[in-house]
């Protein structure tokens, strides 16, 4: 048993960021990251959570949210803090168009990566440049069958003032997901990486390169696909105030509900806590017994 300081249940992997939220051409900044929205949500499971990001020293105390909740973390400086402006219409919070804003923090290198125990490893990179094959196969030796990854960090590139969707051919992704146990995509992405439109066939293509479980976050809800079974489960929230970090919030909780439950019960709790989040700005912060109280009404 390593000592404690270096012993978790999940480890985040990704860049914190200032971000700027747009909705009906009103604007306000805000914390943004899986790191932040998905450390923050998993720490209120009870989970010890150990987070590694970079960011430009001068922003660091972006980072006091991680103390308030009991996160742990580890900060690189950078020469800057990664940064997107999520642009919204109020009328339809599913489609958001997205622009690189103050800068981009770099690239992650191995030996930014701590001897950390954890039952999870889970690389949720904003952007593409922050982590490369070398530091995903370093990984994957390192954390065998416990190695997650959200794609958009291999597929979204910022690039003048604009980010976009990047291709990858079907030999970069088999060479991706070789090492990665459980990958995270939204439609968007299912639909950059297959060319295909319909959610179940652009999974089942991605299932059939190699992977054991895709989660596919959506507007209707969070699907799951494994070698032999699939799971669906609708939100359920009654109002959407908090889009920003519905995916890095379902991915998250529903990794960290793996350590415990099976993965249909694990998306259902995933679906359901991440339901209550989209109803205000922000992460998730509410007492557990709200998302059982959910799962029982609702499932």
């Amino acid at each position: 048993m390593k000592d404690d300081a270096l012993v978790a249940d999940i480890v985040l992997l990704g860049h914190i960021a200032r971000d700027i939220l747009v909705i009906d051409d009103k604007s306000r900044p805000a914390i943004g990251g899986a790191v932040y929205y998905g450390g923050i949500a998993a720490s209120h499971m009870g989970l010890k959570i150990i987070v590694i990001t970079r960011l430009n020293k001068e922003d660091f105390a972006i980072l006091k949210d991680f103390k308030k909740y009991g996160v742990r973390y580890f900060a690189f400086p950078s020469d800057e803090t990664t940064g997107i402006k999520n642009i919204y219409n109020s009328e339809n919070m599913e489609y958001r168009e997205c622009k690189p804003t103050i800068g981009f923090a770099g690239l992650f290198k191995i030996e930014d990566i701590p001897d950390i125990e954890t039952k999870y490893f889970i690389l949720c990179p904003l952007l593409v440049g922050e982590i490369d094959l070398p530091l995903l196969e370093y990984l994957s030796e390192k954390y065998p069958g416990k190695l997650c990854m959200d794609i958009q960090g291999f597929v979204r590139k910022s690039e003048n003032d604009k980010i976009y969707f990047c291709n990858l051919s079907e030999d970069e992704q088999k060479q991706i997901f070789s090492h990665v146990n459980i990958l995270k995509v939204d439609h968007a992405e299912a639909e950059a990486l297959t060319n295909t439109k319909d959610i179940q066939e652009a999974a089942q293509k991605l299932i059939k390169i190699g992977l054991e479980e895709i989660l596919l976050s959506h507007e209707k809800g969070l699907s799951l696909y494994t070698q032999k079974n699939s799971y669906f489960f609708p939100w359920k929230y009654k109002q959407m105030k908090g889009r920003t970090g519905r995916g890095d919030t379902a991915f998250i909780t529903y990794v960290s509900s793996r350590i415990s439950k099976t993965p249909e019960e694990a998306l259902k709790f995933a679906v359901a806590l991440t339901s209550l989040k989209l109803e205000s700005p922000g992460p998730f912060t509410l007492p557990l017994n709200l998302v059982e109280s959910l799962i029982k009404k609702e499932f």
